[in-house]
């Protein structure tokens, strides 16, 4: 629809021989002091007008934008393409073609349900790491990864051939972050002789990585995304931006991962939750485009709905670098210029709040052990984990003569030669630490070669995640790391699982030309595919002896890990204790083998020449890793491995790919599933009813994030999921992860509060999917207890405290909410997106009165609740409070979190995506 252009704003832009349509934002009174990201939001608003959905007003009240004031003013955000990964774009397609049919049962047109943006979906979520250390690594988890989503991988052959502006990047060719910056963005967008800015939204949460490109963007859930895919603007309160102030230069010895980590550790302790973070000042000129995209990528983890940078000479460099057309390039430039989104380094727009650093002060850090905020100093880690593992092992008495056998707590000095580091490495300061005595177990390897494992063993090393693996600088300061390792004769710990998965072919097309690879390769960081691994819970199995007796003895192992995430229970079932760091220190803690050394005055190992071999010593110089850089690194590396990106290898093209409008289900199918979203369903909607009688499904604590809820990492036998599969025919060894199942609703809802580390209030001392069935006062699964109650009528309510749903934006902490039978949540705050999603699937977001929760109203769980106010709703406006009260006689007003009107009317539909099935309909 074209644009009303209100504000005479449309106009011409020529570069070269091409002319663009474009809006200009100088229009706008106010548009000279706003915000880079604001200034593209003020774009979409002038070239979106339709004097409906986005009017004059909405545009002058960004214009008028008061930095001070707290959101109020709603806008609707047309994003111009939306971007998936598999296990939450499996779903999207499943909802999109149950909504085909929802429509033909209806008496519409099926083939009507098409993407009317750009929607692209990369395949990286489903390798799993399984074989590591050995030559065929790749081809073999490949093989596996093809055997285990075959039914999957059919259903997206037929969604791209079915759906329109639907493309899909097969497996095996990288992460979706990583390709997204690489090659699907356009940073300007050129479309139907109009030029634009890139905006997306993406199907998972570190979306935000491509706001190192200059690009707005941010995770969505996949329920949003799907609405955004069928032209449904995203509706949004006009944030607060918070800039934030980079000045000085980074010292030599650090890398983008400490910069990142300390960017998280300051942001998550101002608070940034819902707010727009953008970087600026004369430091931003000095933050290569990689280092950007990786701080971008970690917007989640310190709560912000993206940390943006302008665009500038580096962005325009990176472009140049990864083979964007020349046309594009001179675009992305012209654009920017013209409408005041190039970078001025002196420039001082509105913000609503401020911080800087100065990046001489950036020190070598890892983050852990299970939240990426809590940044760790290289120098500290050794104290700190001593500290940390208190709270994983239980005192048990003054530990024996045996288990004092290894190093003091004190720390040895840097050149003791007779270091613990040439022994089998044993950690007996638990109980200085306040922890039980150390009880070192004895392991015998299959190659017949015996170690000791004890706590602090580092048993995963892994160099995964687009976080960093899209960082030329870090990937090849891991790779020379190697070099110099063995060149000096080390190798990794027998026990450590040491894995390499870049975020795509580009990596090892630089390794191979730098010569690099072998170095990797010998100490056991062969390939093991391009996908998300490690990161996101598809670590594999550890070694069987590793695993025995890291069980066996209750042994607090820990992982090492170049991702963005190490929440507990995510990694590995058998590690309690994950740190992120870049990747040189991942090979540098596979090296040392433990977590319980301090590996900056500590040997790593002892060399073939029979001499320690410490970290400073092998650590690459910022000269040796740009002079590879330069030479293994060019335009040429890009465009060969994007060359046909979207043909996929030889086991993709030969899938069998089905054929029709709608698609047909089978019965027999574990993987994909129609869900029941739609079933009922009426032409219009009926009337939001207040809640009676509801009980308590879980009580939950502080900081419960959406890994906590949604099925994740592998499903186990004993499980409600694995029992389900068993009964269907499913071997053990074909249950596959939750992730690759997320198109079959039976397991997800199965999975869903099941990680092995929820802690729910309602039974105590127990981690896991249980709860009490209040019906009967036994403890059961979550699931079990979910089809009681709705076999008995009864509607659940979850309790919970602060952050309640920060982490990864996935759709079914929200769907599988729904389908336990959740009507409603009542937390103390909430994690932007999660809160969306909840509204998008029809459950209601309530909010503890200020200053109040659980505890301090006195409620246990075990009470009856009803929640009134809530038919409000139905005369079109939004109650700001209900009423809830318990048939133990408390009540309380409850801050009803449905923020936006848009939401109102989600939530009166039951949802968005049956609030967009009748739009159409009506359309």
């Amino acid at each position: 629809m074209a644009s009303l252009d209100t504000f005479g704003a449309k106009s011409e832009l020529r570069v070269g021989d091409a002319s663009y349509e474009i809006f200009t934002i100088d229009k706008v009174e106010g548009h000279d002091r706003l915000p880079y990201s604001l200034k593209i939001l003020l774009e979409n608003l002038l070239r979106t007008e339709d004097g409906a959905n986005i009017t004059a007003d909405h545009i002058r009240a960004l214009g008028n934008w008061d930095q001070n004031a707290d959101p109020s003013v709603e806008i609707q955000f047309t994003p111009a393409r939306v971007l998936m990964q598999d296990f939450t774009g499996v779903p999207c397609v499943v909802d999109l073609a149950t909504m085909r049919e929802a429509v033909k049962e209806l008496g519409g047109d099926a083939t009507k349900v098409n993407p009317l943006a750009p929607a692209e979906l990369v395949i990286d979520h489903s390798v799993i790491a399984d074989l590591f250390g050995r030559e065929d690594a790749f081809q073999r988890n490949v093989e596996l990864e093809y055997q285990r989503n075959r039914e999957r991988y059919q259903f997206l052959r037929w969604g791209q051939t079915a759906f329109n502006e639907f493309k899909v990047v097969p497996p095996g060719t990288g992460i979706v972050h990583q390709v997204n910056i690489e090659y699907l963005a356009r940073t300007i967008m050129e479309r139907n002789g109009q030029a634009y800015p890139d905006t997306v939204v993406g199907t998972d949460s570190h979306t935000t990585m491509v706001n190192g490109l200059g690009v707005l963007g941010w995770g969505v859930g996949g329920i949003e995304a799907e609405a955004a895919m069928l032209g449904q603007p995203v509706s949004m309160l006009i944030p607060r931006v918070v800039g934030f102030k980079l000045f000085g230069e980074a010292p030599a010895g650090t890398t983008a991962t400490d910069l990142v980590l300390t960017i998280t550790e300051m942001l998550r302790k101002h608070g940034v939750v819902s707010k727009f973070v953008e970087f600026y000042g004369p430091g931003v000129s000095a933050v290569p485009l990689a280092n950007r995209a990786t701080i971008g990528n970690m917007s989640p983890e310190y709560g912000s709905t993206v940390a943006i940078f302008p665009i500038d000479e580096q962005t325009i460099e990176y472009l140049k670098l990864t083979g964007r057309t020349e046309q594009q390039v001179a675009l992305v430039e012209a654009y920017a210029k013209r409408q005041g989104l190039w970078l001025d380094p002196d420039a001082e727009p509105d913000y609503s709040e401020k911080l800087e650093l100065d990046l001489s002060t950036i020190v070598p850090s890892l983050a852990g052990p299970k939240r990426p905020q809590d940044r760790v100093p290289l120098h500290t880690a050794k104290p700190m984990f001593r500290d940390a593992l208190k709270n994983y092992v239980q005192a048990e008495g003054p530990a024996d003569e045996a288990s004092q056998e290894s190093f003091p707590a004190s720390d040895p000095p840097a050149n003791h030669e007779d270091s613990a580091a040439d022994k089998p490495h044993t950690f007996s300061a638990a109980q200085n630490a306040g922890g039980r005595p150390s009880k070192p177990t004895r392991v015998r390897g299959e190659d017949g070669v015996e170690y000791e494992l004890d706590h602090g063993a580092v048993v995963i090393a892994a160099i995964t995640s687009c976080t960093n693996t899209s960082n030329p600088q870090v990937m090849i300061g891991a790779a020379l790391l190697a070099k110099k390792a063995v060149e000096r004769g080390l190798t990794r710990k027998p026990w450590v699982k040491t894995t390499l998965a870049p975020g795509s072919k580009v990596v090892s097309d630089y390794y191979d030309r730098a010569g690099l690879t072998p170095y990797l390769d010998k100490i056991g960081f062969n390939l093991v595919g391009y996908g998300c691994t490690t990161c996101i819970g598809n670590s594999g199995p550890l070694p069987e002896e590793i695993s025995a007796a890291i069980n066996e003895a209750d042994l607090t192992a820990v992982s090492v890990l170049s991702g963005n995430r190490n929440f507990e229970g995510r990694i590995n079932p058998d590690v309690k204790m994950n740190y992120l760091a870049s990747p040189p220190l991942v090979v540098a803690y596979a090296l040392a083998g433990s977590m319980d050394i301090d590996i900056t005055t500590e040997p790593l190992g002892i060399g073939s020449d029979g001499k320690p071999v410490y970290l400073n010593e092998i650590w690459p110089s910022a000269k040796e890793i740009d002079d590879v850089i330069a030479s293994a690194i060019g335009a040429e590396g890009f465009s060969t491995a994007y060359s046909d990106v979207f043909a996929g290898d030889e086991q993709w093209r030969s899938l069998p790919t089905p054929t029709g409008d709608t698609f047909a289900w089978s019965a027999d199918s574990t993987y994909v599933r129609k869900p029941p979203y739609f079933e009922g369903m009426a032409a219009e909607p009926a009337p939001v009813n207040d809640i009676t009688g509801a009980r308590v499904l879980a009580k939950l604590g502080d900081s419960v994030t959406t890994d906590h809820i949604s099925p994740a990492s592998s499903i186990k036998p004993d499980s409600p999921a694995g029992k389900y599969l068993a009964e269907h025919g499913v071997p053990r060894a074909e249950f596959n992860s939750y992730g690759s199942r997320r198109g079959n609703h039976e397991v997800m809802i199965r999975g869903t509060f099941a990680n092995i580390r929820l802690r729910n209030q309602l039974v105590p001392g127990v981690e896991g999917g249980f709860t009490v069935n209040h019906l009967t006062g036994e403890q059961t699964t979550i699931y079990d207890a979910s089809v009681a109650y709705q076999a008995a009528g009864i509607p659940l309510v979850i309790l919970a405290g602060k952050e309640y749903g920060s982490g990864s934006s996935r759709d079914w902490a929200a769907k599988g909410t729904m389908l336990l039978g959740v009507r409603a949540v009542i937390a103390e705050s909430y994690e932007r997106i999660h809160r969306s999603n909840l509204i998008g699937m029809g459950v209601l977001p309530l909010q503890f009165p200020q200053g109040q929760n659980a505890e301090s109203l006195g409620l246990t769980g075990t009470e009856t609740f009803s929640i009134s106010g809530v038919t409000e709703l139905n005369e079109g406006t939004t109650p700001r409070t209900v009423k809830v009260t318990t048939d133990t006689g408390i009540e309380f007003d409850a801050v009803v979190r449905i923020d936006t009107p848009g939401e109102a009317d989600y939530y009166r539909n039951g949802g968005i995506l049956q609030y967009v099935l009748r739009k159409m309909l009506r359309g």
